[in-house]
C-alpha cells in the first residue's frame, strides 16, 4: 500500500518529503541552533552572576566555556566581515577616501588590544548597565579588534589587484557598480577573504584570555570562556588544566574546520581565476551533505533567491565625485588640497590632545626611553618576519597548489595559528629561569609564533588561487627551478605575500605586549621592549603612559607601512596584476 501511495504520488509532493540526508542534517542543525541560543540567553544575566558562579577549574565545566568563546569569536568575525566590506571598499574605490582610511588602517592595526581594552571596558559596561552583555561586547569588540584589520587588508588588496580585461567586460556588459561589487569584486576577493577569515579566528585565540579575563588598574572583569579559565590555570601553576585547554581547543577548531571553513573553501574554489579547471578540487562532506538534502534545500531556496535579486538589482550608486575624481583640473587640484588640509587639520588636532594627556605625567626623559624600547622591538619584529617568510612561502606555495594536501593540512594549520602562545609561557619560563638564560633574546621567538601564519595563510591562498593555465603554460614551456619561483609563482602570490607580511609586522607589534612581559604564577620575566612596556603600565593602570606606549607603537608601525609595505603593494597592483 505505501508503495502504491509513492508511486502516485505527485512530484511536487515529493519533493517536500525529508530523505535521508535530511535526517542527518537536521539535528545538527538543531543542536547547533540549541547551543547557540543557550549561550546567547546567558548574556542577558545581571552582572553579578559573575560573581556569585566564578571560574573554576573543574574540566567538567570546559564544554559550556568553550561554548561562550566560540559564540564571541564567530560574532566578533560576522562584525569584522561587514567591517571588512564597507571599509576595504571606500579605501580602495576612492583615492581621496585612501589617503586617509589606509593610514588609518595602519594606526588602528597598530594599536594593541589592550590598549582597547583599557578604554573600552568602561563604555561597553555603562552602555549597558549592570548586564552581563556590557561586559561581553566588551570582549567581542576586543576579539573584532585582533580578526578585523588581516581581512580588510586582504579586502583591499584583491579590490586594487582585479584583471583590468575583467573590469573591461564588466564594463562591456554595463553593470551597475552594485551589480559589479557583488558579481566580479566580491567573488574574486573570495579564495584570500577565506583563508583570512580562518586566519582571524585561529588568531583570536591569541587574545582570547586578554579578552575574557580583563584586568584594567582596580577594575577586573572576568568572563566565562576558554581564556579566562587558562588565565586561572597560569595563575595557579596547574599544568593539567593548561592540558585540558589544549584538548578542548583541539575539539572546537576541528569542529569549526568541519562545519564552517572546509565548506566554504569547498565553495569558494568556484570563484578561481581560470579558463581550465584543476585535477583536485577541495572537497566537504558537509557540503555535500547539504546540498543532497530536500527539505533544507526547499527551505534555503527563498534566501539564495533573495540573495540573487539584491545581487542583480540595478543601483546605480556611485561615490561622490569629489571623493574619487582622478581628473587633473583646477577644481580636482583645489579639491585635493582642501582635503590634504581638513586630513593634516585632523592629525595635529588629535595629535596635540593625545601630547597634551600624556604631557600631564610623562616628561622628554621618558619620551625618549619608550621611542628606544620602540626600536628594540622593531629589530626584534622585522628579523622575526624575514625568517618567518624564508620558512613559510616555499611551504605556503607547496601546499597551496596542492588541494588534496591543502585539506589534510588546514586543520592543523589552524590549530597552530590557534595555539595562544601563553600555553608555552609555563615551557619558557621555567626554562630560562633554570638556565638563567636573557630574557631579551628567549622571549622573543613568543612575538612570531601566532603572527607567522599570517604569511602561511595568505601565500596558500594565493597558491590556491593561482590560475590553472598559467601552471600549465609553465610546464609546457619547460620553466623550472628558480626561473619557476622568479618568473611564475612569486609574481602571481606576491600581492597575497605582501598583505601577509603586512597583517604579520602588525600582529608581531601587538603580540609583542604578551611576549615580553609572561609570568607563571609568581615567576615574571620581562624583556627590554615596548610591549612589555605597555603591558606593565596596562597592569598599573597608569593612562598617560599606556596612551604614550600605544601612541609610539602606532608611528613605528605607520612608519614602517610607509616606507617598506605601500611601495611593495604599488608593485603589487602596477606590475603584478593577472590580466
Amino acid at each position: 500500500m505505501t508503495a502504491l501511495v509513492r508511486h502516485f504520488m505527485p512530484a511536487t509532493a515529493k519533493r517536500l518529503i525529508p530523505n535521508r540526508w535530511d535526517l542527518i542534517a537536521f539535528p545538527l542543525l538543531l543542536g547547533f541552533l540549541l547551543m547557540a541560543t543557550t549561550g546567547i540567553r546567558e548574556t542577558w544575566a545581571p552582572l553579578t552572576a559573575l560573581q556569585t558562579v566564578p571560574i573554576t577549574l573543574d574540566p567538567a565545566n570546559l564544554p559550556e566555556y568553550a561554548l561562550r568563546t566560540t559564540l564571541r569569536m564567530l560574532a566578533a568575525m560576522a562584525a569584522a566581515l561587514v567591517f571588512t566590506l564597507i571599509y576595504g571598499t571606500l579605501a580602495a574605490k576612492s583615492r581621496r577616501a585612501g589617503l586617509l582610511l589606509v593610514p588609518m588602517l595602519d594606526i588602528l592595526q597598530s594599536v594593541p588590544v589592550l590598549g582597547y581594552i583599557s578604554f573600552t571596558v568602561t563604555f561597553f559596561l555603562a552602555l549597558f548597565p549592570g548586564r552581563v552583555l556590557g561586559a561581553e561586547f566588551a570582549a567581542i569588540f576586543a576579539i573584532f579588534t585582533s580578526q578585523a584589520w588581516n581581512m580588510t587588508f586582504s579586502f583591499y588588496q584583491s579590490l586594487r589587484t582585479v584583471p583590468r580585461d575583467l573590469e573591461e567586460v564588466s564594463l562591456n556588459l554595463r553593470l551597475t557598480p552594485w551589480q559589479k561589487f557583488w558579481k566580479l569584486e566580491v567573488p574574486f576577493s573570495m579564495p584570500g577573504m577565506i583563508w583570512n577569515m580562518m586566519m582571524s579566528m585561529s588568531g583570536g585565540w591569541f587574545f582570547v584570555v586578554a579578552s575574557e579575563a580583563i584586568t584594567v588598574g582596580d577594575k577586573t572583569v572576568t568572563l566565562p570562556g576558554v581564556g579566562s579559565y587558562l588565565a586561572m590555570a597560569i595563575q595557579h601553576k596547574d599544568l593539567a588544566a593548561v592540558g585540558w585547554v589544549i584538548l578542548t581547543m583541539t575539539v572546537v577548531i576541528v569542529v569549526y574546520d568541519q562545519f564552517l571553513f572546509r565548506p566554504m573553501v569547498a565553495w569558494a574554489d568556484k570563484f578561481r581565476l581560470e579558463d581550465t579547471s584543476s585535477q583536485s578540487a577541495p572537497e566537504s562532506w558537509v557540503l555535500k551533505l547539504i546540498q543532497r538534502t530536500r527539505a533544507i534545500q526547499l527551505l534555503l531556496k527563498p534566501f539564495g533567491k533573495l540573495l540573487r535579486k539584491t545581487a542583480r538589482l540595478r543601483l546605480n550608486y556611485s561615490l561622490p565625485q569629489g571623493l574619487h575624481s582622478e581628473a587633473q583640473t583646477p577644481v580636482s587640484r583645489g579639491i585635493d588640497v582642501a582635503w590634504w588640509l581638513l586630513v593634516a587639520a585632523l592629525g595635529l588636532l588629535a595629535a596635540w590632545k593625545l601630547v597634551s594627556f600624556i604631557h600631564t605625567e610623562v616628561g622628554p626623559a621618558e619620551v625618549l626611553r619608550v621611542l628606544g624600547l620602540g626600536l628594540i622591538t622593531l629589530l626584534r619584529v622585522t628579523l622575526l618576519i624575514l625568517l618567518a617568510s624564508l620558512i613559510w612561502v616555499p611551504l605556503g606555495v607547496h601546499i597551496g597548489l596542492r588541494p588534496a594536501l591543502a585539506e589534510k593540512i588546514q586543520p592543523l594549520a589552524q590549530f597552530l595559528a590557534a595555539f595562544p602562545a601563553n600555553l608555552l609561557f609555563p615551557v619558557f619560563v621555567v626554562f630560562i629561569v633554570h638556565f638563567k638564560l636573557n630574557p631579551d633574546i628567549w622571549l622573543s621567538p613568543l612575538i612570531v609564533l601566532g603572527t607567522q601564519w599570517y604569511i602561511l595563510f595568505n601565500v596558500v591562498a594565493g597558491a590556491s588561487a593561482f590560475p590553472n593555465d598559467f601552471r600549465e603554460a609553465a610546464a609546457n614551456f619547460r620553466i623550472r627551478g628558480w626561473q619557476w619561483w622568479r618568473q611564475v609563482m612569486l609574481p602571481g602570490i606576491f600581492p597575497y605575500y605582501v598583505t601577509g607580511a603586512i597583517t604579520a609586522s602588525g600582529g608581531a607589534w601587538n603580540a609583542s605586549i604578551v611576549s615580553e612581559y609572561v609570568s607563571w604564577g609568581d615567576d615574571k620575566l620581562a624583556a627590554h621592549g615596548l610591549g612589555a612596556y605597555i603591558a606593565q603600565t596596562t597592569a598599573a593602570g597608569d593612562y598617560p603612559k599606556i596612551l604614550l606606549g600605544i601612541a609610539v607603537m602606532s608611528i613605528f608601525v605607520v612608519l614602517f607601512n610607509r616606507l617598506l609595505w605601500r611601495p611593495l603593494y604599488a608593485i603589487a597592483e602596477n606590475k603584478l596584476r593577472l590580466s
